[in-house]
C-alpha cells in the first residue's frame, strides 16, 4: 500500500448533524490533538454545523456558531441559517427531513469547505513543509446505517470541497461513528476500568444530534470483534426540539407556528436556540426545573399570528410560556424511550454478557438521559459510564483508526488480496424465516393452531443460488400478527432441502433470531417490515427495516456451517 508511505498527518473528521469537529496527529508521535478554536472565538471541542448564506443563497457569509440566528431586531433583517442538512443523507423519511433554503449537497459541500479551511490551516501551521493532498490522510466518520451510495455522496462533497485531490483518492477513508467511538474507548476507557482483556464485551451508545447508533464489541487482543451488528434510529437530540415545536403548537396553535416558520424563519430558529440553551441542555432530573420563555423577546412576530383567545391566555402569563419539569419530561421521554428500546433490543440480540456500556456523543452529556439509561440497565450491565470529553470520542477514534493504516501498511496489500479472493458464493443451504399465516384447506390439519393460523418456513435464499459477496436478498410485506404488537422476534432457519415448508422438518436448523421494535401500535397492521439476509465473506447478516420509520436492526451469524 505505497500511498501510506506518504502519510505524515492523520485527521479524524466528525461531521455531525448539529456539531462538527476534528482531531489531528502526526504519525511520528501519535499525540492526538482535538481542535478547540472556532469562528466567533468559541473555545470548544466542536462547532455548530450551521451555515449562513448571502441574499442570493450562493456564498457562505458565516458558518459555525456565528451563523446561528440573532436576537430579533426591527432595524436588522432576519438571518436565515441553514442547518440539519446532514439528515438528507440516510434513510430518514422524506416528511421528517428539514426544509432547506439550498440543495442539501451544496450545503454539505460548503460546510466541508469552510471547516476544511480550518483543518488545512491548522495542520500546515503545526507542521511545516506539508503537502496537504499528499501527506494528510482524512478519516471521515459516518453513521453506521449509511449505504455505499450515501458514502459516495460524501466522497463527492469532500472532493468538491477541495479536501482530496481526486474523487477516488485513498487519502480519504471512512469509518462508522460507533466503530470510531469503540476504538477510542478501547484505547482509553477500557484500560481505566481494567476491561482491556480478551473476551470483554462492551456496548457503545453513540448519542448524536440526528441519530443514535449502537454497536456491541468484543476485545480480541489488540483488535475489536463485533458481537452484534449495529442498531440505530433517528432519535438524537434534535428530535427533542421537534417535541418542543409540538408543545408550542399546542400552546399557541398550529397555524401560528406555521405562519411564523413561513414568514419569520430566523425568529423561529432563535426561539429554538433559546430553548436549547436554557431548557434542553441544562435539564436534569430535578423536579424544581423551570424556564420562563418570554415570547416578546425571542419571537415578537409570533404574537400577531395567535388567535384572540390564545393571546388573552398568554397575556395572563405576561406573554410568556413556562417550561417546567413535567413539560420537559414530555419532550424528552418520547426520544429517550426510543433509545432505551434500541439498547434493550441490542442486549437481547447479543448472545454474551455485556460488561460495560459507554455513552458518547453530544447528547450523552444530558444528565436526564444518563439517569434514565442507568435506571433501566444498571442491574444488567456492570459499568455504565460517560468518558471524559464524550463529544470528542468520535473524531479521536477516527484519528486512531487512521493511524492503523500507517501501522499496517506492510500487511495491507495482503489484506486487500483476501478481500478480492471471494467475490461470489453458491449457497449450500436454503435460508428462510419462520412466519405465521392463515391455515388453508390443503395444509396439514395437525398443524392448524389457534385462530385458524399456521407456522410456515418462508424461504429467503435458496440452495444453489449464486450470490456476490455482501449481496442482500430480501422479503418484504411482513406485518404484525396483531394490531397492538410493539415488537417481534424473527427466527432464521437453514436446511439442505430446496423446498422446505415447515421449521420442524428433519434437517432444519435454527441459525439465530433477530428482535425488532414495532413502535406506533395505533397504526395497527399498516406497519410493514422488510427482512433481508446478506452473505459476506465470513458471516451472514440478518437485517430488518421498519418501512414506516426507517428503523434498522441487524445481527451477524457465523457461516462456518457452509464449509
Amino acid at each position: 500500500m505505497s500511498w501510506t508511505n506518504d502519510i505524515r498527518v492523520v485527521v479524524g473528521l466528525d461531521f455531525g448533524t448539529t456539531y462538527s469537529g476534528f482531531t489531528y496527529c502526526h504519525t511520528s508521535n501519535k499525540n492526538l490533538r482535538t481542535h478547540d478554536v472556532w469562528p466567533g472565538n468559541m473555545a470548544d471541542l466542536k462547532t455548530n454545523t450551521v451555515l449562513l448564506y448571502d441574499d442570493e443563497l450562493e456564498n457562505v457569509e458565516k458558518w459555525g456558531q456565528p451563523a446561528l440566528s440573532k436576537r430579533p431586531n426591527r432595524r436588522r433583517a432576519e438571518n436565515k441559517p441553514v442547518k440539519l442538512f446532514k439528515l438528507h443523507l440516510g434513510n430518514l423519511q422524506e416528511n421528517l427531513k428539514p426544509k432547506l433554503l439550498v440543495e442539501y449537497k451544496k450545503a454539505i459541500t460548503d460546510y466541508l469547505r469552510e471547516i476544511g479551511k480550518v483543518i488545512k490551516e491548522t495542520v500546515t501551521n503545526t507542521w511545516t513543509g506539508l503537502d496537504f493532498m499528499e501527506n494528510v490522510l482524512l478519516v471521515l466518520t459516518v453513521p453506521a446505517e449509511y449505504s455505499e451510495k450515501s458514502k459516495a455522496t460524501m466522497r463527492e462533497c469532500i472532493f468538491n470541497a477541495g479536501l482530496i485531490g481526486n474523487k477516488s483518492s485513498e487519502k480519504l477513508q471512512f469509518t462508522t461513528e460507533p466503530e470510531a467511538a469503540a476504538i477510542y474507548c478501547m484505547e482509553n476507557i477500557l484500560r481505566e476500568h481494567d476491561l482491556d482483556i480478551s473476551g470483554t464485551n462492551f456496548m457503545i451508545v453513540d448519542c448524536g444530534g440526528g441519530t443514535v447508533d449502537l454497536t456491541t464489541r468484543q476485545v480480541d487482543g489488540n483488535q475489536l470483534g463485533e458481537i452484534t451488528e449495529r442498531a440505530g434510529d433517528y432519535c438524537g437530540s434534535t428530535f427533542i426540539e421537534g417535541e418542543f415545536i409540538k408543545f408550542l403548537r399546542r400552546k399557541v396553535g398550529e397555524n401560528a407556528i406555521k405562519l411564523l416558520e413561513e414568514n419569520h424563519y430566523g425568529q423561529m430558529q432563535f426561539m429554538i436556540q433559546k430553548f436549547c440553551e436554557y431548557a434542553k441542555i441544562p435539564f436534569t432530573d430535578d423536579p424544581r426545573f423551570s424556564y420562563i420563555m418570554d415570547l416578546e423577546e425571542v419571537s415578537p412576530a409570533l404574537l400577531q399570528y395567535v388567535t384572540d383567545d390564545v393571546r388573552d391566555s398568554l397575556e395572563e402569563n405576561e406573554l410568556s410560556i413556562k417550561l417546567d419539569y413535567e413539560a420537559m419530561k414530555s419532550m424528552f421521554n418520547p426520544v429517550v424511550e426510543k433509545i432505551i428500546r434500541l439498547i434493550r433490543k441490542q442486549l437481547e440480540n447479543s448472545r454474551k454478557k455485556c460488561s460495560a456500556m459507554f455513552l458518547v456523543g453530544g447528547f450523552s452529556q444530558s444528565r436526564y438521559l444518563q439517569k434514565m439509561i442507568k435506571k433501566e440497565f444498571e442491574e444488567e450491565v456492570d459499568n455504565i459510564s460517560v468518558p471524559s470529553n464524550p463529544i470528542a470520542a468520535i473524531s479521536r477514534g477516527a484519528a486512531i483508526y487512521g493511524l492503523s493504516f500507517n501501522d499496517n501498511a506492510e500487511n495491507y496489500n495482503n489484506m486487500d488480496g483476501i478481500r478480492c479472493i471471494i467475490s461470489s458464493r453458491m449457497l449450500k443451504f436454503t435460508y428462510g424465516i419462520k412466519t405465521m399465516s392463515i391455515w388453508r384447506e390443503n395444509d396439514p390439519e395437525e398443524r392448524k393452531i389457534y385462530g385458524g393460523l399456521i407456522h410456515r418456513f418462508r424461504p429467503v435464499a435458496k440452495r444453489g443460488t449464486t450470490l456476490s459477496v455482501n449481496e442482500e436478498v430480501t422479503v418484504d410485506h411482513l406485518h404484525p400478527l396483531i394490531p397492538i404488537q410493539i415488537g417481534a422476534t424473527i427466527p432464521v432457519y437453514y436446511t439442505k432441502e430446496y423446498d422446505a415448508k415447515f421449521c420442524d422438518e428433519p434437517g432444519m436448523e435454527l441459525l439465530g433470531t433477530l428482535k425488532v421494535d414495532l413502535p406506533d401500535p395505533h397504526l395497527g397492521y399498516e406497519r410493514s417490515v422488510t427482512f433481508g439476509l446478506k452473505f459476506g465473506r465470513m458471516e451472514i447478516t440478518a437485517t430488518a427495516k421498519n418501512n414506516l420509520n426507517g428503523q434498522n436492526f441487524q445481527i451477524s451469524f457465523d457461516i462456518e456451517t457452509e464449509n
